[in-house]
């Protein structure tokens, strides 16, 4: 393992679970390069191109020393990859051969449907792959061997078969083998984390001197299995620590030398094996340096003209010349970052699981290697994330506007209630129902509206020689205006407007021309963005169509304003601390902006907000930014008060908010109220106190316990708090108003998707359940039977949640041990196990999605039919894909509903043209034409 022990302690920020491959019992195994085999269009893809480019130059007569020269590669892997190639084409038969056998056929047919193979060979296949399964079986028993052996008890419950590359049956057959041999195997349960009483079950393997009470006294001692396979269980592989390149490839491109430009740009010398960004342009990447130091950043391809000899990496930073690369001293200024001191979390960013986060390349030796590219994010990631418009941004906007995207998104939610109560299964009519009503709740406190034609979310990636007023943006038309926005932002001014430009031919060659979700910008304009820079920052992208979105020129105070000003040899915030005043300093801008203030005023708290955001990261004195610009005077003036906070709807919705303990509770009849989960007949949750009291310590004004006169810690009785948001708690959103013309529309929003939550949930109670036939369940015996398999076999293969639960509590306990000072820290234990689950997650391949049931036309005539009971339908409509559901229960008419057509105008009215409303509803552009 490549740690330096001698690191110093540094604090947890964000997590990183590196995922690579390593041998296990010396097997590489074939199909286990830079991308599983069957990773292309087709399984052989790769194997076929290589195949194909090598016979084509073997026909021109060329010699191994051209062949291999042609191909980008030396003769001694040109050998070792005519030898893999056999193999996996051989392996590739025989898997085939082995299929069609399952399936029934015999070796004539097998050979006839695999293109004339003679049955003999054939025949030879099945032979071969009989041998394998049972040295597959064998492989994957001696696996669990080692790892019983370095690890103790082992998971080995539902979806381990998955993450370790078997079929569930091999498992089976390896763990029985064990079981014979004398290890024991069971059942225990395992708490939730984060969710108190709730447990989950885990099988587990252990050596035989190992009781259930053992591992009942001690959770902790069971492990997930870190080895899996690339190649059917034919052998192992286990995860490794992220590969170091030697600082000697490293050059600094400072900012006096053109790196400011580029600020967080890597760039790779083109054709370097441990440094692949695969199919990708570009990514977002960590790379280890000299085992105690990492680069952080964009990478993309570089030309070759620009790299040194021995070097294979350009940095692009904006700091200064004579700034060192690296030093032994965190505290050091320098380029680099230095690991963290954390064998599991060494950048401090989670990347991607496996081979999508890591790669292996074959070396001159003829060896499998780690490259050194650990990607966080990759080309189509970013194009995948919400859609939606915060009213950080839209709230600044026209009051036209506003409304326009506010009614659209209030028109999709209505469109789609109705699309829910048209649903002809009750059963799946309440399931939607409720899950709606919760969702109108939420969307209520987060108040984001639709979004605008066109609008994207794309990486930022330096091209110096376009110009500050135009975009590499092969998404958008040639000549299109568009708009480009980042959060946090303080104003109009923040946000530039850039015409489309995809003819430069430096973007060309560095994002592609078919770039999915990256755009090309001058550095000024990453200035205007608040200040981004090349490091993987990203933007909102919308085309603004008619020039409707607001813009403004960029204020002259702020271009050459450097926060860095403010920098002090010292320590000067939490990370806790830093989120908490860059909260106040957020909303303090967008309570400004909604009264109008005076862009001097506005400035003064966006520059203040430059020094809070970087005050962490380069020790600014945010505390003298907050005296130098007057930051109180301007909290007297635009909130009422210096010490007071959010003062206006768009900053109070999602602001905390603390009252006391409450139950919901349901009104009967007779007057009297019952404890219950359900609302009132009218669909609103109802609410009581608890009165639950507890016992505090008394502290001073300091935080120090007070003690009695005889020593003891004094206390007192407090009613119980829980935390909520200020718009959850109101059930008039106009109490959180101040009365400007934008609240007002937002509080309109936000009663309305109230009002939706209630009478979504009004119509859910109304939904009685309907017995199961028995005659039903008769006539469809065969579809009953298969959907409640289907059920068993989703609850049990929760993927790696379990596993994932273990291991977070593990990564918990050993923060607690490392980190004392976050036991007693309620907020920092929260963030350290919800980063810790995540992390784990991430580790063994789990999410929080159940394996979801793919229910059959016949299967759903069954339950149309009855024949399932209306408890265990709801339990397959919790781990099925809803979609396709809709899809079944949706009764099929051609006239379009009344929501559907307000929809449609919504869309209109937003700017979306006639194509593009067809695709989003799914009609034809005429018909669209029709109902406008």
């Amino acid at each position: 393992m490549n740690l330096n022990p001698t690191l110093p302690d540094i604090p947890d920020s964000d997590y990183l679970m590196h995922y690579g491959v390593g041998k296990l019992n010396g097997a590489p195994g074939p199909g286990s390069g830079r991308y599983p085999l069957g990773s292309g269009e087709h399984g052989n893809q790769r194997m076929d191109s290589f195949r194909n480019v090598y016979e084509q130059l073997k026909k021109q007569k060329l010699t191994e020393k051209e062949i291999a020269d042609a191909m980008g590669m030396s003769t001694t892997q040109l050998r070792s990859k005519i030898s893999t190639t056999k193999e996996e084409e051989l392996a590739q038969n025989i898997a085939t051969a082995r299929e069609l056998k399952d399936r029934g056929y015999g070796a004539t047919e097998i050979g006839r449907r695999m293109g004339g193979i003679p049955e003999a060979t054939v025949r030879g296949w099945i032979a071969a792959s009989e041998r394998e399964r049972r040295n597959t079986a064998k492989a994957t028993a001696d696996m669990l061997v080692e790892q019983i052996k370095e690890k103790g008890v082992l998971d080995v419950g539902a979806g381990t078969e998955k993450y370790i590359g078997v079929s569930k049956t091999m498992l089976n057959t390896a763990v029985n083998s064990l079981k014979e041999q004398g290890y024991n195997v069971y059942e225990v349960m395992v708490p939730q984390l984060g969710m108190p009483g709730k447990y989950t079950t885990v099988k587990v393997i252990a050596n035989g001197d190992v009781t259930k009470n053992d591992i009942y006294k001690n959770l902790d001692s069971i492990k997930s299995i870190e080895a899996f396979s690339d190649n059917d269980g034919q052998s192992f592989r286990l995860t490794e620590y992220p590969q170091s390149i030697s600082s000697s490839r490293v050059k600094i491109r400072y900012a006096e030398e053109g790196g400011a430009d580029k600020d967080g740009e890597i760039e790779l010398r083109p054709g370097v094996a441990d440094l692949d960004l695969g199919a990708s342009h570009y990514a977002q990447v960590r790379i280890a340096v000299d085992g105690t130091h990492y680069l952080k950043g964009m990478a993309v391809y570089g030309e070759q003209k620009d790299f040194p000899k021995g070097v294979d990496i350009i940095f692009n930073t904006n700091k200064h010349v004579g700034t060192p690369m690296m030093t032994p001293n965190k505290n050091d200024e320098q380029v680099l970052k230095m690991l963290k001191n954390d064998p599991d979390l060494p950048f401090g960013a989670v990347i991607k699981a496996g081979p999508k986060g890591q790669y292996y390349y074959m070396g001159a030796d003829g060896k499998q290697h780690l490259g050194a590219i650990n990607k966080v994010n990759d080309e189509g990631d970013w194009g995948t994330w919400s859609k939606s418009l915060s009213s950080q941004f839209l709230s600044k906007q026209s009051l036209q506007l506003i409304k326009s995207q506010l009614d659209l998104s209030y028109a999709d939610k209505v469109e789609y209630f109705d699309s829910i109560m048209k649903m002809d299964n009750p059963a799946v009519r309440q399931n939607l129902l409720d899950s709606f009503a919760s969702k109108m709740d939420s969307s209520a406190v987060d108040l984001k509206a639709a979004a605008l034609p066109g609008q994207q979310s794309h990486v930022l990636i330096p091209i110096p020689s376009l110009k500050p007023n135009e975009i590499y943006a092969p998404n958008y038309k040639d000549g299109t205006d568009v708009i480009l926005i980042r959060y946090p932002h303080g104003g109009i001014f923040e946000i530039p407007e850039c015409r489309v430009n995809n003819r430069n031919a430096e973007a060309k060659r560095v994002i592609g021309p078919n770039s999915k979700d990256a755009v090309g910008i001058n550095s000024k304009v990453a200035v205007q963005l608040s200040g981004a820079d090349f490091d993987g920052d990203s933007a909102l992208v919308i085309p603004n169509r008619g020039g409707r979105i607001k813009t403004a020129p960029y204020l002259e105070d702020l271009k050459n304003f450097d926060p860095k000003q403010y920098k002090v040899d010292h320590e000067t915030i939490t990370g806790k601390r830093k989120q908490q005043e860059m909260g106040k300093v957020s909303n303090l801008i967008t309570d400004m902006t909604l009264r109008d203030a005076p862009l001097d005023d506005i400035c003064r708290a966006v520059k203040h907000s430059m020094v809070v955001i970087d005050s962490e990261k380069h020790k600014l004195d945010w505390q003298q930014s907050e005296k130098d610009f007057g930051i109180k005077e301007l909290k007297i003036k635009y909130q009422g008060g210096a010490d007071r906070g959010a003062s206006t709807l768009i900053s109070k919705a999602s602001s905390e908010a603390h009252i006391n303990e409450r139950e919901t509770v349901r009104v009967t009849e007779d007057g009297k109220t019952v404890k219950s989960w359900r609302p009132n007949a009218s669909g609103e949750w109802e609410y009581r106190d608890t009165g639950r009291m507890i016992t505090k310590p008394v502290k001073d004004k300091n935080g120090n316990l007070r003690l009695n006169p005889d020593g003891s810690v004094m206390t007192k009785q407090v009613q119980v708090k829980i935390k909520t948001t200020k718009m959850a708690a109101t059930t008039d959103a106009r109490t959180l108003s101040s009365g400007t013309q934008q609240e007002n529309l937002y509080a309109d929003y936000a009663n309305k998707l109230k009002a939706l939550a209630n009478k979504a949930r009004k119509e859910s109670l109304a939904i009685k359940s309907v017995p199961a036939d028995p005659n039903a369940k008769k006539v469809y015996a065969k579809e009953v039977a298969s959907l409640e398999a289907k059920l068993t076999e989703a609850i049990k293969n929760s993927p790696r949640e379990r596993q994932a639960q273990i291991l977070a509590n593990v990564m918990v306990k050993s923060k607690k041990i490392s980190n004392p000072e976050i036991r007693d820290n309620k907020d920092q234990l929260k963030k350290v196990n919800q980063q810790s689950l995540a992390t784990a997650r991430a580790r063994v391949g789990a999410n929080k999605k159940k394996v979801e049931i793919e229910i059959t036309p016949s299967e759903w005539e069954a339950i149309k039919n009855r024949a399932i009971s209306t408890t265990k339908l709801k339990e397959i409509l919790k781990n099925t894909n809803m979609d396709k559901v809709k899809e079944y229960a949706s009764p099929k008419t051609n006239a379009l509903s009344s929501a559907k057509v307000n929809r449609i105008r919504a869309l209109s009215r937003s700017g979306y043209t006639n194509a593009e409303i067809a695709e989003a509803i799914g009609i034809s552009a005429s018909t669209v034409q029709k109902y406008l």
